[in-house]
């Protein structure tokens, strides 16, 4: 299933790099857009895809997280970098059986980087085996950080990221704000960052991200430090004082009254 997958990536990746910089089509909400490129995208990797016979969820065609067997699909996480040009943006595709990734691709088009992988299996980029880096944890080490706006309809508010971040600021930790889930993830398995912090509910922001990291052996879990599943409200990763840091900050800016 990961070659079906990587095809896939593959020819999307063609889409994502002839579009970038399509402008705003669809409005989802406050502060949340769809370019056309979006929705191709996903067209794309939906008849890809469920010519397997498993059925897709995808951020904006939806579907059953909760099947059997899904794939699970992020046309292009960071869209709104995606829509000015930013190369912080990419395309998530993952494969869960009973609730749990078992195949993984992260592409970072503008880069030239994909990342794949199976459970089990070893980090491949761009179809070389890499080794991640063991002590991503050493000074200074970088923390993905999910969005200081809180999207419409997120239960954490833009107060407690915002005191969440300086929190961490005042950690080994040095927070940056990708404008992608995605992305903070791969570089959280490569060894770029020593951990990431997800906000986002959804699945197809975090399940490919999730594999990666724990193909690269960091510590993937929800806020409380309990397993990721496709029902978590969030996701920290990371190397272990890196990941360690995260909950324990969490935990002291949420005593504080921060939501």
């Amino acid at each position: 299933m990961l070659a079906v997958a990587v095809d896939a990536v593959k020819s999307a990746e063609e889409v994502f790099l002839d579009r970038l910089g399509a402008p705003p089509s669809v409005a989802k909400g406050e502060h949340d857009f769809a370019t056309q490129a979006d929705l191709d995208i996903e067209s794309l990797l939906r008849v890809r895809l469920g010519a397997t016979g498993i059925p897709v969820l995808g951020e904006e065609g939806g579907g059953d997280v909760h099947a059997e067997r899904t794939w699970v699909v992020d046309p292009i996480d960071g869209t709104a970098n995606y829509s000015v040009g930013n190369p912080m943006a990419a395309i998530l595709v993952s494969l869960l059986v009973h609730g749990q990734p078992v195949v993984a691709v992260t592409s970072i088009p503008v880069v030239g980087r994909r990342l794949a992988v199976t459970e089990g299996g070893p980090i491949t980029v761009n179809g070389e085996e890499i080794t991640p880096d063991p002590n991503p944890d050493e000074i200074p080490a970088q923390v993905g950080f999910s969005s200081v706006a809180s999207p419409s309809g997120s239960e954490f508010s833009s107060h407690f990221r915002q005191d969440l971040l300086a929190e961490l600021a005042s950690t080994f930790l040095r927070p940056r704000i990708t404008g992608s889930v995605g992305v903070d993830l791969a570089f959280t398995a490569t060894g770029t960052f020593g951990g990431a912090l997800s906000l986002s509910p959804h699945p197809w922001d975090n399940a490919a991200g999730v594999l990666l990291a724990r193909a690269a052996g960091r510590r993937v879990t929800d806020i409380h430090g309990e397993e990721w599943t496709p029902d978590s409200r969030e996701v920290v990763a990371g190397a272990p004082a890196s990941h360690e840091a995260i909950l324990t900050t969490i935990a002291r800016v949420r005593e504080r009254g921060g939501r």
